[in-house]
């Protein structure tokens, strides 16, 4: 393939996922926008109660984004029984994962008051977590399921339970957080609610159409069957997968606590600010998406020159991405902001300070935000986990984590050395991976580009 029908292909399979990752990306901006309205203090709890949730979630979703790479070989070798086994097998992990984690999700309020929490925010946060917990179940399956549907190209479903995914939860939203329409004013166990019944429909709706338009797989037949063979495999691949992205969730979520030690307001304009920056990542994410299904069919069928230039068209792509997030975060960074905050709010003058320094950070981690994920996403597509976790451990958690103590508290620069710190583990993963891909990983792969 030219470079132009890499283009043309990439954007043909990644504009659905970047659309269901926005769309999906919507619920958790409806949440903060609707949270805002009601209260700094709510909107300060289910940030940190977030935080706290995805660490969770992402670590598990590692047996999801394994069989993405695992189905889109087998789709290349065109063996449908192992599309079946990989799929499955990743169904049963996530279940049996989901199990293990309910217990921190309904005790989570000693381990945020270990986190030297405010008592307040602490409370109203484990009482969101003791209901949303529960909506980790279908949020694990989900993953597998849009896994295994995008690595077979059927990515415009994936954007459309998406979407609806979004209007459900914020219909939801409006009525169990306010009160409307005659429904009870709940406030933050309102927008738990909310989050469960948005994961069980979504989950509802690609079980449907699975088991609808894809019956060769029989992915529920005889479910209780084990496959340890296969078991086995989806969990050496998964693990990695997911303790790679628990570092980086851990870096975002320890930033949020971090921030929580400053008071809720500095809290308040790191959701905002972390919400602006999380929807330009969408784009990333989906992209990084279409790399892991792409490297993967050119493994399956042995192909380096494909995946070179593939790796090539994909990195441009994000990198004129990320120039276009920096000028929107530099330039509208107060409107933006403003967009969460009532007018009349008497805290709204410190959170627009204070946000829009975040986001002048935001925009100085976009470059390498994208970069890694993009390489992440392309050594997935060839199964190469082990190195990437190692790398994400030292990058984030040694380097980011620490880097955003030193500049946040012993240098005192507050929030805004707190982001400093993100930046910089960011950009030494983005080196690290890119390094690794391309002077080891795309080496193992059948001929080289003539």
């Amino acid at each position: 393939m030219t470079y132009r029908a890499h283009f043309r292909a990439i954007t043909v399979l990644g504009l659905p996922l970047i659309g269901g990752h926005l769309a999906q990306f919507a619920i958790g901006l409806t949440d903060t926008v609707m949270l805002g309205w009601y209260g700094v203090e709510a909107l300060a709890a289910v940030t940190l109660a977030s935080s706290y949730f995805f660490v969770l979630f992402l670590f598990g979703s590692g047996f999801g984004l394994a069989v993405m790479p695992m189905v889109a070989m087998a789709a290349a070798e065109e063996d449908e029984t192992n599309i079946r086994r990989s799929t499955r097998m990743g169904l049963w992990l996530s279940l049996i994962y989901g199990a293990l984690m309910m217990p921190l999700l309904w005790w989570s309020h000693p381990i945020l008051i270990a986190l030297k929490q405010e008592p307040e925010v602490a409370a109203m946060a484990s009482e969101y977590l003791r209901i949303a917990g529960w909506g980790l179940f279908p949020a694990l399956l989900m993953m597998v399921l849009k896994s295994y549907l995008a690595a077979l190209e059927r990515t415009q479903i994936v954007l459309w339970i998406a979407v609806a995914a979004a209007l459900v939860n914020g219909v939801t939203n409006y009525a169990l957080i306010f009160g409307n329409w005659g429904a009870p004013e709940l406030g933050v166990t309102g927008a738990a609610i909310a989050s469960v019944v948005t994961q069980i429909v979504s989950l509802l709706c690609v079980i449907a159409y699975t088991v609808r338009i894809m019956p060769e797989h029989s992915l529920f037949q005889r479910f209780w069957r084990p496959d340890w063979d296969m078991f086995q495999r989806v969990l050496r691949l998964g693990v990695p997968i997911g303790f790679t992205t628990l570092a980086e969730a851990s870096l975002f979520a320890m930033s949020a606590i971090m921030m929580g030690w400053l008071g809720k307001v500095p809290l308040a304009a790191h959701g905002i600010a972390l919400n602006l920056a999380s929807a330009t990542f969408m784009v990333h994410l989906g992209l990084s998406n279409v790399a892991t299904i792409r490297a993967g069919n050119a493994l399956g069928r042995r192909d380096r020159g494909h995946l070179e230039r593939g790796a090539i068209a994909v990195t441009g792509m994000s990198l004129i991405m990320s120039a276009l997030a920096i000028a929107l975060f530099l330039i509208y960074a107060e409107p933006l902001i403003s967009l969460f905050i009532e007018n009349n709010d008497p805290l709204r003058p410190q959170i627009l300070a204070i946000g829009t320094g975040l986001l002048a950070m935001a925009a100085l981690f976009q470059l390498v935000d994208g970069a890694q994920i993009i390489a992440l996403g392309l050594l997935r597509g060839l199964q190469d986990a082990k190195v990437p976790m190692v790398i994400a451990v030292i990058s984030y958690w040694l380097v980011g984590i620490s880097t955003s103590y030193y500049f946040g508290f012993v240098q005192g620069m507050g929030g805004v050395g707190v982001w400093l710190g993100l930046v910089v583990g960011l950009a030494c993963a983005a080196a690290l991976l890119m390094v690794r891909f391309w002077t080891r990983s795309v080496r193992a792969v059948g001929v080289p580009a003539e």
